[in-house]
């Protein structure tokens, strides 16, 4: 007899003509009017354009995430925004990859990096949290082997500068737009991540 986990999975699955989900997208940041246009949710806009650019809306509450789902790349997949707050980000993603038995190497990571100027991307197949507390929970749950998309939010403007008033500082405008630029590449690099071509996606587009 099928537990009560496999058949939520399979009414899922039903109600979502696409076919099973296969991927996750997650992009980090802190939910709250606070929070927005901060440093720290740079993978909450990522996120943002990509589900508006595949048509999808991320307005469900599941896995202690927004979540919507979006054919993408010959898969569905799944985008979340995880409400956990960012050091908690583990606890959504993890749960959403044991729901659908879904690899770390099928969990693409949108995430802030303090050492990249605004404008700068960095595709890696794997790695450590690099001091990033999101990625640290996200490697409790699920270990080090995802894909991960460093977007560059700028670095601090001194070493005394306290790097948490720096992460939940507010974007200027011309950083803002230094970003947007690199939107379509993003989404381009997911698109090659998830077709099996992830060396491609880091030699093409981290820059």
């Amino acid at each position: 007899m099928a537990n009560i986990f496999d058949l939520f999975k399979k009414i899922e699955e039903k109600r979502d003509t696409g076919g099973p989900v296969s991927w996750i997208i997650a992009g980090l940041g802190n939910i709250g009017r606070e929070y927005e246009r901060t440093r720290h949710n740079a993978g909450f806009l990522a996120i943002d354009y990509i589900a508006e650019r595949l048509g999808a809306k991320i307005d469900r509450v599941r896995f202690h995430a927004a979540v919507g789902e979006a054919s993408f790349g010959g898969a569905r997949v799944l985008l979340m925004k995880p409400t956990t707050l960012m050091n908690r980000s583990g606890l959504a993603i993890g749960e959403a990859a044991a729901f659908y038995k879904i690899p770390p190497e099928n969990v693409i990571v949108l995430h802030d990096e303090i050492s990249f100027e605004p404008g700068v991307i960095r595709i890696r197949r794997k790695g450590s949290a690099g001091g990033h507390n999101g990625l640290k929970s996200i490697i409790a749950a699920v270990g080090e082997e995802f894909p991960r998309v460093k977007i560059g939010v700028g670095k601090k403007p001194t070493p005394e500068y306290d790097l948490v008033d720096w992460v939940l500082g507010k974007f200027s405008e011309a950083d803002l737009a230094a970003m947007a630029e690199r939107y379509p590449d993003i989404l381009a690099a997911a698109e090659l991540i998830i077709s099996g071509k992830t060396d491609e996606a880091m030699n093409k587009y981290s820059r």
